[in-house]
């Protein structure tokens, strides 16, 4: 174990892990360029077949950046695509990234450090990094910017050199150390652990900004928002924000154990896409969309009598036909990713008599990202850690997402040697409670993964 490693479990000052040199390597989930094609035509891509955990270089940090030790992290739906190298191998924008040169062809490596979310403590600082300091307790932004490109200013989201850190940018989060810039870092929300901080930023803030921003739906009290995935990630995030908003959130699960888990987040109406007779359709054809979305909207008007004003639509292929269908006359989908697929069809007769808005949206900028971050330290939102594994179980975890058997968010811990660690206002931890700081957890049910083992190879 590095000196460095061995004093950050020590719970050393800044002054000591200043003095510790970084490691030469350290321990990470990457993939290997060699790889890419190792799927062929299966139809199964497991992803545990491409995600490796092993030692990889650590790399010279440009002036603008920090080397934060990754405490925890958690999977996200972009490691999937990453490790089946779908819809594009993300070696390609590593070499598209290191042609600017300079730091950036740091990037171009025969491996590819993954994942893009991150909560830990920051070890070294660039020599132009003027906010954040050795010894910080921080969460990671997924979004790396250009701060000196125009567009950036209006909106980071609109930059063309924005990127999503950890899918297309190297040396992500599922690791011991990440390499991350200064403008992505936020302060740690003290009441949380590890692992419960490493699971909110890249889905909460992404929700946010859907629902909740201006650049986005804008939703107010009384609407009535329609969240397909509503135990996902992202909607399990967007429940929460429908209700905190005064609006009345309608969940659509495809299980009764995923019912049970939108009960506890106080979801308004549930609706099992079996009970629609939607199953497990992964592109119904048009005219089997509009019977879908005719079932859902008497569904919904027989429990609210009303059609939402606006549905959340990650999910795609499989459902965005008949969110353009049931959203009300001049109602809003607003759509980000594709889970089932990026090429959506839908009836634009439906969308342009009746006035309907689709509005597309990526990720969050950092001010969208701090008023999200400023709602968990106010105790407004909740962590949704499902389940906790350690990093180098990374590839069964990220198989649990692959096969959508997963609720909320799923955590791996990285140096934190066990759950419950990272906790610096228990009092206010205790004044919101346990329950509701982790609605979608039995802890008693957990398997004990978090053992000596999360640290195994950093010997």
């Amino acid at each position: 174990m590095s000196s460095l490693v061995e004093a950050l479990l020590d719970g050393a000052d800044a002054g000591e892990l200043e003095r510790h040199e970084l490691p030469a390597e350290y321990l990470a989930a990457h993939l290997r360029a060699s790889d890419v094609g190792k799927f062929g035509d299966r139809a199964d891509k497991d992803v545990r077949d491409t995600l490796h955990v092993g030692r990889v270089p650590m790399p010279e940090i440009a002036p603008d950046e920090v080397v934060v030790a990754v405490m925890a992290s958690s999977i996200n739906y972009n490691t999937v695509w990453s490790a089946t190298f779908e819809p594009v191998s993300t070696f390609e924008f590593l070499k598209r990234y290191g042609r600017q040169g300079g730091y950036a062809a740091r990037h171009d490596l025969p491996h590819h450090v993954v994942g893009s979310d991150a909560a830990g403590i920051v070890v070294r600082v660039g020599a132009g990094v003027r906010r954040w300091r050795v010894g910080d307790h921080v969460v990671v932004s997924c979004v790396q910017v250009d701060e000196q490109e125009p567009a950036s200013h209006a909106d980071a989201m609109l930059g063309t050199e924005q990127r999503i850190w950890g899918y297309e940018t190297n040396f992500g989060g599922l690791a011991h150390f990440a390499v991350v810039r200064a403008g992505q870092l936020l302060p740690k929300p003290a009441h949380l652990t590890w692992e419960e901080a490493a699971g909110v930023l890249l889905t909460a803030a992404t929700s946010y900004r859907m629902l909740v921003s201006d650049k986005g739906a804008r939703i107010k009290q009384g609407d009535i928002v329609l969240v397909w995935g509503a135990t996902g990630g992202l909607g399990a995030y967007a429940v929460q924000m429908v209700k905190n908003a005064g609006g009345i959130a309608v969940g659509v699960v495809s299980s009764e154990r995923k019912a049970e888990v939108l009960r506890r987040l106080g979801c308004d109406v549930i609706i099992n896409r079996n009970d629609i007779g939607m199953g497990q359709d992964a592109a119904p054809d048009p005219q089997r969309t509009i019977e879908l979305g005719k079932r859902l909207g008497r569904e919904i008007r027989r429990q609210l009598g009303e059609d939402p004003h606006v549905v959340f639509d990650y999910i795609g292929r499989a459902t965005f036909g008949i969110s353009v269908f049931v959203v009300r006359k001049g109602g809003t989908v607003v759509t980000c990713g594709s889970s089932t697929g990026y090429d959506h069809h839908f009836d634009n007769r439906y969308l342009w008599m009746n006035l309907k808005r689709i509005v597309g949206s990526h990720a969050a900028n950092l001010q969208e990202q701090a008023e999200c971050n400023r709602l968990f330290q106010l105790g407004q939102l909740s962590p949704i850690v499902s389940e906790v594994y350690p990093l180098h179980e990374v590839g069964e975890a990220a198989r649990l997402v692959q096969e959508n058997k997963h609720t909320g968010k799923v955590g791996v811990l990285c140096l934190a040697p066990r759950e419950g660690l990272g906790v610096t206002d228990p009092e206010k931890r205790a004044r919101i409670g346990e329950a509701r700081l982790n609605p979608l957890r039995n802890t008693a049910a957990q398997p004990d993964r978090n053992t000596s083992a999360v640290l195994e190879g950093a010997v």
